[in-house]
């Protein structure tokens, strides 16, 4: 089987960060969660502004969180961020309120997000729902001493062909983005700076500076 072309999202709410990312085109879309709103200093009200902005830059996917502690609930929030439009991904955590709140989305045709996936059990779940995506966070799994690496390429195994796929979260280095895409995993969420730190090495900034001398030798 063909693998997915790889696609990067930038985990952020520093809007003004997200904005030079997107309007770059390096991005595919943005990915939040309440607490990266709150670290950003954004409130819930603002959801539909920064919705309509990060459209206007050029995301073509935008994931927003459900909230609340029973499934009832989740739903009902989840038709508020689904009204933003029809870019929006809806993000659900892996409880098992999140999941009874997945399926029912995905039925109603839905784009679903099923974050916080810690196991590949489950990775298994979410699949045998149809969820478009799932985010296990690599980092916080090596906090907890978890082989993170070997857990989220075993996830994606499991969801093979199932057209579920890895949203991988919680990337703190460019290595930990290219090891997860040697693994097979095709979707990655991090950072401003660890999207940014992706496109520098000493050695092209210092040939392109090269190549701009040559250039003012001879007379452009």
């Amino acid at each position: 089987m063909t693998a997915a072309a790889p696609r990067l999202y930038v985990d952020s709410a520093d809007v003004d960060r997200v904005a030079s990312l997107l309007t770059s085109g390096v991005v595919h879309g943005v990915t939040t969660n309440p607490t990266i709103l709150e670290r950003g200093g954004r409130t819930a009200v603002e959801i539909p502004d920064l919705y309509a902005r990060w459209s206007d830059e050029g995301a073509r996917e935008i994931f927003f969180q459900t909230w609340g502690g029973d499934t009832a609930s989740l739903l009902r929030n989840a038709e508020t961020i689904r009204a933003l439009g029809d870019r929006v991904a809806v993000k659900v955590p892996a409880t098992r309120d999140g999941f009874a709140a997945a399926s029912a989305l995905v039925a109603d045709g839905a784009s679903v997000l099923v974050t916080a996936v810690y196991s590949v059990a489950q990775a298994l779940v979410c699949s045998s729902i149809g969820v478009r995506y799932i985010a296990p966070y690599l980092g916080r799994m090596r906090d907890a001493g978890i082989d993170g690496d070997a857990m989220i390429a075993r996830m994606q195994e499991v969801c093979a062909g199932s057209g579920t796929d890895v949203l991988a979260a919680s990337l703190r280095s460019p290595a930990d983005i290219t090891g997860l895409r040697l693994a097979g995993v095709p979707y990655f969420t991090a950072a401003p700076d660890v999207i940014e730190q992706m496109m520098f090495h000493e050695v092209s900034d210092g040939s392109a500076a090269e190549f701009d001398a040559a250039m003012a030798r001879l007379g452009a």
